[in-house]
């Protein structure tokens, strides 16, 4: 139970700040993750916040409850603002409980100098009565009694330095966009007992311990000289990690690899295919992150790996081991150039949403395909397969748009791939989960006031030959 409301001096702050919060406070759900865990929110509230569908409404509910969250509510939700990349609002705040102090601090004073008495070396005197015959002495006295005061005030008044310190650390560089929303991880639910039973005949067999063998390209820095047009990812980093620990926690065995040229790529991405370990596994995952072009990303020497030759790896052909078994790929890569700036929702006011439109890979069926079916009739002591299938491919944008990234909290789409499937891969299969990213995605614009980037948008989408559902199961073996 929460002691008591917001302290007034807080609930004065809030409500003299409230139109600038509603119009630039990012209300995510990083945010309310941690006013979540620092039991400031409950799950319900937290849940009803997320369930609004605008910003403007996810910031006028939040700051409807925050006051009678209790008294460490606002320093608690001050502490979200700078783990959240919103220091300059943070400092909207102290700069008018500042004002507030100074107020009260004048107040204070006036009615101070104005007192009956002060004891002084056990002696009274009456400060307005005896102030013609105070010595420099008892002056002096008063003149520290006054900065004691000052110094033992809870909200000490920021000098000109300090503010502009804090000023300064707000001035971080940003690639490309940046609202710096990513959650926290949070725990992986384990699949039940019953939902394993109700999928488990219609989908993919995911049963095995480990799941399967994971592969984690992240390229970050570039060679200067072979590769000059190509900055440095910050915040590439980032997403290594996030990836790492996830599908660790999903009980996969994870490699990574940071920095590789294009041909270091390719001969990684053929070792791993090669691996005799995929025959005692029922999956496997590739992420490759990197800057990229459609159907392509770079190497650090600035040659380019086709993202089709990464497919061809692991198609039925040349990944045997893997045949039947689900294979999922992750690109995080711009596809081209173009910024995606959104427009204007026709039929709701104030929501940015990105333009209702969908890219699809067109299927391609090589020309000796028709003769090898025709000849497979003749095989019938063996099945035979489509050279490739059993594939799902999420990818961070649409082909021919940029992909975002917060050079302090990682790319969009790895942010939301994280939380998605750490909230949901407990009774929801891959394909699903990955339209619940779009989604989110979709919501998502950029923070970057005075850049292109500022409410810039983007788009995720995946392509599938998955054939049937793919649950991951996770936690759960139907034999411990």
């Amino acid at each position: 139970m929460l002691e008591c409301g917001m302290l007034e001096r807080d609930r004065r702050t809030l409500r003299k700040r409230s139109a600038a919060l509603v119009k630039q406070l990012v209300v995510d759900e990083l945010l309310v993750q941690f006013l979540l865990e620092d039991n400031i929110l409950t799950d319900s509230m937290a849940e009803g916040i997320l369930a609004e569908q605008t910003s403007h409404k996810r910031s006028w509910r939040l700051l409807f409850l925050l006051p009678k969250r209790g008294p460490r509510a606002f320093s608690s939700f001050c502490s979200a603002l700078r783990e959240t990349e919103q220091r300059h609002l943070c400092e909207l705040l102290s700069q008018s409980q500042d004002t507030q102090v100074s107020e009260r601090l004048i107040r204070q004073s006036v009615t101070h100098s104005r007192a009956n008495c002060y004891a002084f070396y056990g002696h009274n005197f009456q400060l307005e009565e005896e102030s013609e015959g105070r010595t420099a002495r008892q002056i002096m006295q008063t003149s520290e009694r006054r900065r004691e005061m000052y110094n033992d005030s809870s909200r000490p008044l920021s000098t000109e330095e300090e503010i502009a310190a804090k000023r300064a650390r707000t001035h971080e560089s940003m690639e490309y966009s940046l609202d710096a929303d990513s959650p926290i991880a949070s725990p992986i639910l384990p699949c039940t007992h019953d939902l394993y039973l109700s999928q488990c005949l219609k989908s993919y067999t995911m049963t095995s311990s480990p799941r399967g063998f994971a592969l984690v390209i992240s390229n970050v820095k570039f060679d200067p000289h072979a590769a000059p047009d190509l900055d440095i990812r910050n915040g590439g980093e980032v997403d290594e990690k996030v990836l790492r620990k996830l599908f660790t926690d999903l009980d996969y065995v994870v490699t990574d690899h940071r920095n590789l040229t294009a041909e270091q790529m390719r001969s990684c991405i053929d070792t791993f295919r090669r691996r005799p370990e995929h025959r005692n596994v029922d999956s496997s995952v590739v992420c490759l992150l990197s800057h990229g072009v459609d159907g392509a990303v770079y190497g650090t020497d600035g040659q380019l790996l086709q993202l089709e030759s990464v497919f061809e790896a692991f198609d039925n052909v040349r990944c045997p081991l893997l045949q039947n078994k689900p294979k999922m790929f992750f690109v995080q890569a711009c596809r081209g150039v173009e910024m995606d700036c959104g427009v204007e929702q026709v039929d709701g006011p104030g929501r940015i949403s990105s333009p209702s439109c969908e890219q699809r890979d067109a299927g391609r069926e090589g020309p000796g395909d028709a003769g090898a079916r025709q000849g497979g009739r003749q095989e019938l002591a063996r099945i035979k397969l489509p050279q490739r299938s059993d594939m799902i491919c999420g990818f961070a944008s649409l082909k021919g748009t940029a992909a975002m990234r917060n050079t302090k909290r990682g790319s969009w789409f790895i942010q939301e791939l994280d939380s998605a499937f750490r909230r949901h891969a407990r009774d929801t299969h891959v394909a699903d989960i990955l339209v619940q990213i779009n989604g989110r995605i979709k919501e998502r614009e950029g923070y970057a006031p005075g850049t292109p980037y500022h409410r810039c948008k983007e788009m995720s989408e995946f392509t599938s030959s998955l054939c049937k559902d793919l649950f991951l199961f996770p936690k759960y073996q139907p034999h411990s």
